[in-house]
């Protein structure tokens, strides 16, 4: 398996976890403790890839202020992949908050690491920003608002970007995993979006950026 990093200035235990990477100094600024993350995550994955017996390249990166980790391969292992992905995204998730106890394992910091495998958030990114367009000239022409169906805070955050980029409003409501996000024909004035409970953007019943 090989491994490419690039950096730039969204069933274990934890004592598993902390076992799997070994500890080491504390970075200062928070452009190092983001590549700091994503280098502790990467050696988090590559472990996990050898137990599994999967090929796959790591990336870094470091997106809206948050550590971003990406498997990658090319089209025959993207196919053996999606097994780290599953259905909806359910294994993903469960393994993406693996790689956060990991990493807050080894700098004592909770984190807002963000995790894709073999293109599946990028892939569903699109979809959600097509989908945030569509209902945004509905709710622009019928000055109505309008609930979405019910996401996963990943993809509220990306619904909420993309409506805030064109122009109007957008907050979430109800409980996980029920949650769904309300554009409103209110024209943006300002920021708009919270912290959900993993650090996505949401909306303020959630506190006060994926």
């Amino acid at each position: 398996m090989n491994s490419t990093t690039s950096a730039v200035d969204d069933g274990a235990d934890e004592a598993t976890v902390e076992a799997a990477s070994p500890s080491r100094p504390r970075a200062t600024s928070p452009a190092k403790r983001l590549e700091e993350e994503g280098e502790i995550a990467a050696d988090y994955l590559e472990e996990l890839l050898d137990i599994a017996d999967l090929d796959g390249d790591i990336d870094i990166d470091v997106e809206n202020g948050r550590a971003s980790v990406a498997i990658v391969a090319d089209e025959a292992g993207t196919h053996a992949l999606k097994r780290l992905v599953g259905r909806e995204g359910e294994v993903l998730e469960a393994l993406q908050e693996l790689t956060r106890l990991a990493v807050q394992a080894q700098t004592g910091d909770r984190t807002r690491l963000l995790l894709d495998v073999a293109g599946h958030r990028t892939g569903k990114r699109t979809v959600l920003e097509s989908l945030a367009a569509d209902v945004v000239a509905r709710v622009s022409a019928s000055g109505q608002a309008e609930r979405l169906e019910p996401m996963s805070a990943f993809e509220r955050k990306v619904v909420h970007d993309a409506v805030a980029a064109l122009g109007l409003t957008s907050e979430s409501e109800g409980q996980e995993p029920e949650r769904r996000v309300v554009v409103l024909p209110t024209p943006i004035a300002g920021e708009t979006g919270a912290d959900d409970a993993d650090g996505a953007v949401d909306d303020t019943e959630d506190g006060a950026a994926q």
